[in-house]
């Protein structure tokens, strides 16, 4: 689904804003192509032979993170890739972005419906200190690839610095050289008012300064470098990060496992004052060899990629509505392209008009029995009839959850069905089954970046009393800056903490509020 409360990290907005009509469909001499490989799907106003090496490099990039931090392959990886949307250029990006979007030079957003990421073709940069569309794609992949490959809670300065010390990966003939001088911070870096390592540290919700932020990325990307290529320097990160994940304040943290942040910071100095800095290089030998399938959109496809942008991009209750009235007549025109009827259905979903969104469910299955979206969408358009008719009949609910398995079935591994599983319970006011529970645990395993699923099973280990597992959930989002001041995580996080039942309640009541678990 594309409409819904998913409290969502930096680059994206609360308030889903649509962009004109500047992109919202493929002009006529436009050849669109999706490239699907294990870890991504992308679409592009390319040439085969351009998409396929993105794609390519993307795969290979992944493979970097891989071999660099030791980390195996998730099972069921590839039914839940990431989505690369690469449009033309950044006034696109920002269009596409809406609200708040003035300086942004592409986007993601990790979620259980399938994350998505935008980036454009070209940077309006030149030069040696120009952030290139390449090296934000990789920062944004880097978020997403931490998210799902590890437990801990991080800091901020470690979230955008590790994003930062992975974004600047650089390709040559032989491989692919990490460790690479993060150019465009280098004003923040050498600005002599330089952030205080204290600030850098800090946990609290204070508002940071644009200047601030901006020296958070790259005093970040310093640290994380002085960190990456010293085995003592790891060892004191290492503590710093048990520490604070076993509820020790950052700056305590910190000073307790580096010796002290004044020390820390004196040498951070002498490293960027260092005329060399360390990297390694990669050999593409020692990386999965991608494969890469590439075809052209069908003519539907191409007349609605505009629009199915535009609707991976997330809608409000206005913005849907305008969506799908301006996509339908679109979409009318190919009643037998499966691809385009899943896409308009969930558009009609999102709008609210079920009755379209089942008549083009139906359209979508008569053309392919075995859509997934279109058998979830048609579960999704039952239980949410069911829940609006306060049905206490379990067959209505049965009826409805047959479609969510047979989406399931269709795709075992996709993460989803088993997410819509599992709330159907909580749509029909029902305790979880078994089945249920197991499902949305192996739904995080797959998509662990979504906080919407971290929110869900916290509260479900909450209700099992299994208050630990519901803390190790619940701090990454604690810590994350890009959360709201009244962050009901860290809110959630410290009633457990206090062991104060009654303010449990009300902060996992605030948690469930409408949106809260979609």
């Amino acid at each position: 689904m594309t409409k819904g409360g998913l409290r969502v990290r930096r680059w994206m907005a609360a308030a889903m804003t649509m962009l004109g009509m500047g992109v919202s469909a493929a002009p006529a001499q436009a050849e669109w192509r999706e490239a699907h490989a294990r870890h991504f799907i992308l679409y592009g106003n390319m040439s085969e032979e351009a998409i396929r090496a993105m794609a390519t490099r993307l795969e290979q990039f992944d493979g970097v993170l891989r071999y660099f931090y030791r980390i195996p392959e998730v099972e069921g990886a590839e039914s839940n890739p990431v989505t690369v949307y690469v449009v033309p250029n950044e006034a696109a990006v920002r269009r596409l972005y809406g609200k708040g979007g003035d300086h942004i030079a592409g986007f993601y957003n990790g979620r259980v419906s399938g994350s998505v990421a935008f980036t454009p073709i070209r940077g309006e940069g030149e030069g040696l200190n120009a952030l290139q569309p390449q090296t934000v794609l990789f920062h944004e992949y880097a978020h997403h690839f931490l998210l799902g490959n590890t437990a801990q809670a991080y800091p901020a300065w470690f979230s955008e610095g590790f994003a930062e010390f992975a974004g600047t990966a650089r390709f040559d003939r032989t491989g692919v050289m990490v460790g690479v001088a993060a150019q465009h911070r280098a004003f923040g870096l050498l600005d002599s008012s330089k952030l205080p390592i204290e600030t850098l540290f800090d946990s609290s919700r204070r508002k940071l300064s644009p200047e601030e932020t901006d020296q958070v990325y790259g005093r970040g990307w310093l640290l994380t470098h002085f960190t990456m290529f010293n085995a003592a320097n790891m060892a004191k990160f290492n503590t710093y990060l048990r520490l604070l994940n076993t509820g020790t304040p950052s700056i305590a943290a910190g000073n307790q496992a580096y010796g002290s942040l004044k020390d820390l910071d004196r040498d951070l100095g002498k490293y960027l004052g260092r005329s060399t800095i360390p990297g390694v290089l990669v050999p593409f030998e020692r990386l999965p060899k991608p494969s890469v399938a590439v075809r052209v959109l069908s003519p539907g496809e191409q007349a609605m990629i505009g629009f199915r942008m535009q609707s991976d991009r997330g809608v409000d209750d206005k913005s849907g509505k305008d969506l799908y009235a301006r996509a339908a007549p679109v979409a009318a025109a190919h009643p037998q392209d499966a691809v385009v009827q899943g896409w308009l259905a969930e558009m009609a979903y999102d709008a609210g008009e079920d009755a379209a969104a089942e008549a083009a469910v139906d359209r979508a299955l008569v053309a392919d029995p075995k859509s997934q979206q279109a058998l979830l969408y048609k579960g999704l358009i039952h239980l949410r009839r069911a829940e609006a008719g306060h049905s206490h009949d379990p067959k209505v609910w049965e009826e409805a959850r047959s479609w969510v398995v047979k989406a399931n079935r269709a795709d075992p591994n996709a993460a989803e069905p088993l997410a819509v599983f599992y709330r159907s319970f909580r749509m029909a006011g029902e305790k979880p089954r078994q089945s249920a529970v197991l499902g949305l645990e192996r739904a995080f395993q797959l998509v662990p970046q979504d906080q919407g699923l971290r929110f869900m099973l916290a509260m479900q280990n909450i209700e099992t009393k299994d208050i630990d597992m519901a803390k190790a959930l619940l701090r990454p989002l604690a810590f994350d800056p890009h959360m709201p001041p009244d962050n009901p995580a860290a809110q959630l996080l410290a009633s457990l903490d206090k062991g104060d039942g009654g303010d449990v309640q009300k902060a996992m009541a605030k948690m469930s509020g409408p949106g809260a678990s979609e």
